[in-house]
């Protein structure tokens, strides 16, 4: 008879090596466009050595901060403080106390 094993990651984030959810993305993200700059350098012509450091170092820079951000913020930190910056610090009211505690008459009467 067959046996089937269940996939337990079901609704589970994407996890590797630590990385989690979106901070995966912009890993492979930032990687790939680092890769990207390296070659645009090297076919312009910048001396081989230069673009092998540069490369080194960004893409060192890169996973430094993609972990940092991992460890400080967790899986779903960052989409919590894009939405903070959104929301206002406090909601400013220009109009005296009475007006607000003043009836409307038109709206009375109809």
């Amino acid at each position: 008879m067959n046996t089937y094993h269940i996939n337990k990651g079901i609704g589970r984030t994407v996890e590797f090596k630590g990385l989690k959810a979106q901070y995966l993305f912009i890993f492979a993200g930032g990687l790939l466009a680092v890769l990207i700059c390296v070659m645009i350098m090297y076919m312009a012509g910048v001396n081989t050595y230069l673009c092998l450091i540069l490369g080194a170092s960004c893409s060192g820079l890169l996973i430094w901060q993609t972990f940092a951000l991992n460890g400080k913020y967790g899986e779903h930190g960052l989409m919590k403080l894009g939405a903070r910056k959104k929301h206002p610090t406090y909601i400013i009211s220009r109009k005296c106390i009475h007006r607000y505690l003043k009836t409307n008459r038109k709206r009375a009467n109809i």
